[in-house]
């Protein structure tokens, strides 16, 4: 059955059953299909494009914008609210987008948008009684139904293709490999422009029945209270958020006795967060593993197979490789590249053939650019990335970008970026940089200037001064005796 279908007859066979829970209401089965043919009609009369936009608070608003879209045959591009003005204009204009759907608040956030696009406000939409009801658009497998952007090697975000059958698959993978069904209940930490917040936290539940909880803004606070009051069965968080439950004062050791199946992804799990959790709360977290190119999640460590530092087996439908720089296959305790084969793969990056046609081998395997292992058991356990980008907070940045925009300001001369461990963020950059002659060196007036264009999560934490940056004979700047010099200095 197709995901827009199964969602649509989930909410029918629950007209009076809350389904979701959010900071604002809670919505019944009735309640979001109400609304969803109120958006569908609007939306109808005033977009003619195949894609639109959503940028919306993690709410029951977002499948309710969804199924709205899918409903008319077109397809839903998920706006990063994070990203800064400039990114976010980017995506509009790059996915042709003639209206973005969302709500007051979430304007006041990120600004004006561009005045070539229109806004559906959904603050300000009546769902009360029942506008004429069309007939939902069948779509099928190989239908573009989501883009979701990412961050490009070059700075410019980049748009993966989902298709009809790769969210459906994924969903049905997760299912199968988890054993979700009606009766689990899901806590959705994670925006829903986030892979994992899509697929996992929203479609998941939608498609099956389970009730969802969200948290628009995460605040250890809510969090607790909404694990105390809900009782969820499953919840899917990044590294910094079970640090920052691990360390907020308002957990008691009970608020996770409901959590059968606790998952961390988007980054390693650090060990003294997971000993942290597991000591303070009985919560063993397990790690997952995925792309948003793979719609996400290609591995998932089982409760009952629970394995430190593997992000567990490959899930139902995905076949997993390790290969060396020449694409020869290794035996398992070895690393080399993770490649990826399965229903869920993308259809490859919107109007980008060459970087399309670059992530796929000649066996059709999705080339991850991680590296990893697997065990004599099929466990993956990621070992490093080939890839130059850091992921902070969860989401991707690449040196190149913040590289670029330090080189504009009048004192430097040339710029390196690197990432550094960081326990809450996993991750933030460090910038190393050389000055024009007789400039003067200013670390604040740097990072300031970084914050004109870059989302706040992308400045750099420090910018250390360099006589001279190591560069190869060529010219090109070495980052990886930049990581020597920050460890080396992270160690004196």
């Amino acid at each position: 059955m197709q995901l827009l279908q199964s969602i649509l007859k989930t909410w029918r066979w629950n007209l009076f059953t809350s389904l979701i829970v959010d900071d604002f209401r809670s919505w019944r089965g009735i309640d979001l299909q109400v609304a969803s043919w109120h958006v569908q009609k609007k939306l109808a009369s005033m977009d003619n494009s195949k894609h639109v936009g959503v940028m919306l608070p993690t709410s029951g608003l977002f499948p309710v914008a969804a199924t709205a879209i899918w409903s008319l045959g077109k397809t839903i591009v998920p706006i990063n609210y994070l990203l800064s003005p400039d990114e976010i204009a980017y995506i509009i204009k790059d996915a042709g987008l003639e209206t973005v759907i969302t709500v007051g608040p979430m304007l006041e956030m990120v600004g004006p948008l561009p005045e070539t696009v229109q806004q559906l406000r959904m603050d300000e939409m009546s769902f009360s009684g029942l506008p004429p009801v069309r007939r939902s658009v069948r779509q099928d497998e190989n239908a573009l139904v989501a883009l979701l952007y990412t961050s490009g090697t070059s700075g410019r975000p980049k748009g993966v293709m989902l298709s009809e059958g790769n969210i459906r698959s994924n969903v049905e993978q997760c299912c199968q490999w988890s054993g979700f069904n009606k009766s689990d209940s899901f806590l959705g930490l994670l925006p829903q422009f986030h892979s994992f917040g899509f697929t996992v936290t929203t479609m998941l539940p939608m498609s099956i029945g389970a009730k969802a909880i969200y948290c628009a803004r995460f605040n250890p606070r809510k969090v607790f209270d909404l694990l105390r009051t809900h009782r969820p069965t499953a919840m899917l968080a990044i590294p910094s958020m079970f640090n920052a439950l691990l360390n907020s004062k308002s957990g008691q050791s009970d608020d996770f006795a409901s959590v059968r199946f606790a998952v961390s992804g988007g980054e390693a799990l650090p060990d003294a967060v997971f000993e942290g959790m597991k000591k303070k709360f009985g919560l063993i977290i397990n790690e997952g593993y995925g792309l948003t190119e793979t719609s996400p999640v290609t591995n998932w460590c089982r409760p009952d197979e629970h394995r430190r530092g593997s992000v567990g087996m490959p899930v139902t439908g995905v076949t997993e490789k390790i290969v060396d720089e020449e694409g020869n296959d290794v035996r398992w305790g070895v690393d080399g590249e993770v490649r990826i084969s399965g229903p869920n793969i993308m259809q490859g990056y919107y109007n980008l053939p060459e970087e399309t046609a670059a992530v796929f081998d000649d066996q059709g395997f999705f080339c991850t650019g991680d590296m990893g292992q697997l065990d004599e058991d099929g466990f993956l356990y990621i070992t490093g990335r080939i890839k130059e980008m850091m992921i902070i907070g969860g989401e991707n940045v690449f040196p190149r970008e913040i590289e670029e925009v330090l080189s504009k300001h009048e004192t430097v001369s040339a710029a390196g970026v690197v990432g550094r461990p960081d326990l809450s963020r996993g991750e933030v950059a460090v910038a190393f940089v050389e000055l024009v002659d007789d400039a003067t060196f200013d670390e604040q007036s740097l990072r300031s200037w970084c914050r004109k264009t870059l989302a706040s999560f992308k400045v750099p934490k420090s910018v250390i001064l360099l006589d001279e940056l190591p560069r190869n004979p060529t010219g090109k700047i070495l980052r990886r005796e930049l990581s020597a010099l920050l460890e080396k200095e992270m160690s004196s």
